[in-house]
């Protein structure tokens, strides 16, 4: 089973690699048959990383987040799977090439650390985790959906590049996306402070990663008030988009400078 995850995630990589160039075909070259091939090699990608972290699990008996190799992937899954649904919903592939991008990013990078199966320290051993954890597998790829529905905003400026979804078109991915991470990222929080108090007493302690997950909430809290606000509609919302998965990068990233309590999830 350890080695039909490993070829699952070898497999997955290289397909999200042809999904990649061929949303970047069907967008920038315009060719609808690139854009259908594009969404069978995402979907065949999910399927594959899901193989890859089942297999995992099933192995380590227990939910793939012990280390930052199965957080990257299951990030990538997320991001995979909540532009699908998008995807789906708005008949548009012409975000794909951004989100499609981060979701392959975050698979170069898991494939540059090691891919063992680590057991679970006695501090993840709680059911609570495996909700929180796919809590944040939820949110982090939701936010990386709205930052390509924001960063495609300004760069199409006015609707000035043709190839390029219409703003308003855009502007609605992307509160849709927020509108996913959002309830996701409070119950990460949430649990995340359930399951403090279960294993060290406390619901909260300004731990460092546990502080900017925090912040990536309110930060996706003041999106959704500031997209209501007159003078705020539009480009500095899509600002706010960016800013935002800036924070869940660092959030997510954060086991390599920010210590603490999360420390052991590191690498």
């Amino acid at each position: 089973m350890a080695a039909l995850s490993y070829f699952a995630f070898t497999a997955a990589f290289i397909t999200l690699g042809v999904a990649l160039l061929a949303y970047l075909w069907h967008t920038i070259g315009q060719q609808k048959g690139a854009g259908r091939v594009a969404t069978v090699f995402t979907y065949n990608s999910a399927a594959l990383l899901t193989a890859s972290l089942g297999a995992r699990w099933v192995v380590a008996g227990h939910a793939p987040y012990s280390n930052q190799f199965e957080f990257a992937t299951s990030f990538a899954w997320g991001t995979i799977a909540t532009y699908l649904y998008l995807e789906a919903k708005y008949r548009l592939k012409g975000v794909g090439f951004v989100a499609i991008g981060v979701a392959f990013g975050m698979l170069v990078y898991a494939s540059t650390l090691p891919a063992r199966i680590d057991p679970l320290i006695a501090a993840l051993q709680n059911d609570i985790l495996i909700i929180h954890v796919a809590s944040a597998v939820i949110s982090y790829g939701a936010f990386a959906c709205a930052f390509a529905a924001g960063a495609l905003y300004l760069v199409n400026r006015g609707d000035r590049v043709r190839w390029l979804p219409p703003q308003d078109v855009l502007d609605e991915i992307g509160y849709k996306a927020v509108a996913i991470g959002f309830p996701a990222q409070a119950m990460l929080l949430i649990l995340g402070a359930v399951w403090a108090h279960t294993a060290w007493g406390r619901y909260w302690a300004w731990d460092p990663k546990e502080t900017a997950a925090l912040v990536t909430w309110l930060i996706a809290a003041i999106y959704l008030h500031a997209r209501a606000q007159r003078g705020w509609h539009g480009t500095r919302s899509a600002w706010i988009l960016v800013v935002l998965f800036g924070a869940v990068l660092f959030t997510f990233f954060g086991n390599y400078f920010l210590g603490g309590l999360h420390t052991y999830s590191g690498l």
